[in-house]
């Protein structure tokens, strides 16, 4: 676990570093330099292509985390490098020849409530292709278990980008069509260093000779291309419905509880950088044992750091909304049910790479086409019939993969008899359920204070709070010695 608490630390350290920048520009920089409307243009915009990206990444780079490891030679591994880096062009070239095609039909259907979408529609498109292979020479830096680089561009990168964009926005340098054109650009700039970067890590001799697997190489992309979009239609698709139904400006206050909401599952994402290849190495050597180990540890130690954050979010959330404006004061039940879900995710640790890296991952695609399908319907029925609003799309979402999740788990413990329960997970479930009673129903009393108009007495709140719930957080998993790896680093800190 060394290797991967350490990498862990760091990422996680560069993930939060990229929500603080994200939390600036989402809850202060957005809503007062870029108009709603604008702010939910680009919103549309990100999520549209985020549900592009798997179709055009053709699944690479999931099949380059699998099978890599699989391969003991030079020559083995050059040649499935080689074999899959241009695969994702044959859908990329094709998608680009019928959208330009097909370009003003495509405006028209995604502009019918909002026209402004349609000037920018090409944007998606070009998005997706940046994206797509990011990812993948972001896996080719992971099967070499450096993840941190990868991390920083992809956390960090666009973040501050978005931020010097936005004052450049404010202090008239660029128009806010501009902003969207350079935003674009960067998500190229990205791409490049990061395929600089995994060129210096592991440089192939590029060769027109197939692996031997070849075939099952392909079966596995097209698996995992179909169960990618699928999920990819289950994180965005509610951004993309919003639009259908009423202005962008709607999109833009669902954005930011989302974000808040999702500020708790950076500790995940940190730790799944190295888990996948990892776990893909002890499968491919079948490595039982280390298998199980892993599941338990991530799971304990996820669950430890995501618990402390999704108490100190939902414990904070009416003093969070006191700091935007007043039109997005309604999204403290979308941050509970978003940060739930988050937390679920924390407490399974790398079941889905266990999945998706076994034999078994076929199980993907009917499972992801079935949370697709389902996560549509409901959306449908709360969002449109029901008219429950956005509160309706994060229950939707929170339904689907709080199931489908629950499945994974049962799936697992069937298939490898395993579970990520240990003794500790009942005593950290317990911990993180008081505390969020204990200290969500009130706040210090604080008289207002404002500060250029700006009011700081929600910050300072914030942060009394918040001071006294980590440190009895971090008192009572020290005193249960709940996770060996966060005792040790404590240990180091206060030495």
């Amino acid at each position: 676990m060394g290797i991967i608490f350490k990498q862990s630390f760091k990422n996680t350290l560069f993930i939060y570093l990229g929500f603080a920048f994200g939390g600036i520009n989402t809850l202060f920089l957005y809503t007062r330099f870029l108009e709603d409307e604008y702010y939910g243009l680009v919103t549309f915009l990100l999520s549209t292509s985020n549900l592009l990206m798997p179709l055009i990444a053709l699944g690479i780079h999931h099949t380059i985390v699998k099978f890599f490891s699989s391969y003991l030679t030079k020559i083995e591994k050059d040649r499935f490098l080689s074999s899959v880096l241009f695969l994702p062009l044959i859908i990329a070239v094709p998608v680009a020849y019928f959208g330009n095609l097909f370009y003003e039909q495509i405006g028209d259907y995604l502009s019918i409530e909002n026209p402004i979408i349609k000037d920018y529609t090409f944007v998606i498109y070009l998005i997706a292709v940046a994206c797509s292979y990011f990812e993948i020479f972001y896996a080719w830096a992971k099967v070499q278990f450096q993840t941190v680089v990868g991390n920083i561009l992809k956390e960090l990168w666009n973040r501050v980008v978005v931020m010097i964009l936005l004052f450049a926005v404010y202090f008239e340098l660029i128009t806010k069509p501009e902003f969207i054109y350079y935003l674009t650009g960067a998500y190229f700039l990205r791409m490049f260093v990061m395929m600089f970067y995994a060129f210096k890590l592991y440089l192939p001799k590029f060769t027109f000779s197939k692996p031997d697997n070849f075939k099952e190489v392909l079966r596995f992309s097209g698996y995992i291309i179909l169960a990618g979009s699928a999920g990819a239609i289950i994180l965005d698709i509610d951004k993309f419905m919003i639009p259908g139904k009423e202005s962008l400006v709607k999109a833009a206050y669902y954005s930011v509880a989302v974000f808040i909401g999702s500020f708790i599952e950076a500790p995940s994402r940190a730790m799944l950088n190295i888990l996948q290849p990892l776990t893909s190495k002890t499968l491919n050597e079948e490595n039982h044992k280390e298998v199980a180990s892993l599941y338990k540890k991530s799971s304990i130690n996820l669950l430890l750091i995501s618990g402390l954050f999704f108490v100190l979010i939902n414990a904070n959330v009416t003093q969070l909304f006191n700091l935007l404006p007043k039109e997005y004061a309604d999204g403290a039940l979308v941050v509970l049910m978003i940060s739930l879900l988050k937390l679920y995710n924390g407490f399974l640790g790398n079941n889905g790479a266990i999945i998706n890296n076994s034999k078994f991952y076929r199980i993907t695609l009917p499972l992801s086409a079935s949370m697709a399908v389902s996560v549509y319907l409901l959306n449908k029925l709360f969002y449109y019939e029901l008219d429950m609003g956005t509160d309706g799309l994060a229950l939707a979402t929170l339904i689907v993969i709080f199931s489908a999740n629950t499945f994974k788990l049962f799936f697992i413990k069937s298939k490898f008899s395993i579970t990520p329960f240990t003794d500790k997970t009942v005593k950290m479930i317990f911990i993180i359920a008081v505390l969020y009673l204990a200290f969500n129903f009130w706040d210090f009393p604080i008289d207002n204070i404002y500060l250029w108009k700006f009011p700081i007495h929600p910050i300072i709140n914030i942060i009394l709070k918040s001071s006294v719930i980590t440190a009895v957080y971090l008192f009572l998993i020290f005193k249960l010695n709940i996770s060996n790896e966060f005792d040790n680093l404590l240990k180091k800190f206060y030495k």
